[in-house]
């Protein structure tokens, strides 16, 4: 952080999931930092070249360029930059990636506030192994289960029926992962 008690911290948060960017910003704004949130790369590229940011929390996969991108161009505008790399979709391939192209650490989703401001304190380039958890097939089948859902509005028949599945198999799917 600054030196300065009013001056917070920059943060750049890019994320294509717009609620979870709301929650994380609200999150990190009460944590001391100033968050500015973009939505893909092409919308954060202006916004890091006007003002590079000290902190940066990154999304792999959104729509239009990979935010490996990202963290190769915000490490070349300020090698200071702290990056975290965040992803639905763990790999150690892409973790050495994100790591060579400038990230200070990875984490696979779903991440919270606190343990993204832990990764911030990671040593870039350390030789510390990885410590990338691959999603299991039940949480992704799990997650996918909960945003048709949510797109449904709550609607078990017209979720599953989304799902081509069964109306009581989707619930019994549901009360096993409460």
């Amino acid at each position: 952080m600054n030196s300065s008690l009013n001056e917070q911290a920059s943060m750049l948060l890019v994320d294509d999931d717009v609620v979870f960017c709301q929650v994380l910003c609200r999150a990190m704004a009460k944590r001391g930092y100033a968050v500015t949130v973009a939505h893909s790369v092409e919308q954060a590229i202006p916004l890091t070249q006007a003002s590079p940011p000290e902190f940066a929390v990154v999304d792999l996969k959104m729509n239009g360029a990979s935010g490996l991108r990202l963290v190769q161009i915000l490490h070349e505008l300020d090698p200071s930059t702290r990056i975290v790399m965040l992803t639905g979709f763990a790999s150690i391939s892409t973790a050495v990636e994100a790591v060579k192209l400038g990230a200070t650490q990875y984490l696979a989703k779903p991440a919270n506030a606190d343990e993204i401001i832990a990764a911030f304190g990671h040593e870039p380039n350390s030789d510390r192994a990885f410590d990338v958890q691959v999603a299991t097939l039940d949480r992704l089948e799990s997650e996918h289960i909960n945003r048709v859902l949510i797109e449904h509005k709550g609607n078990i028949s017209a979720t599953a029926r989304a799902l081509n599945m069964h109306r009581r198999t989707l619930q019994r799917k549901l009360l096993k992962n409460c």
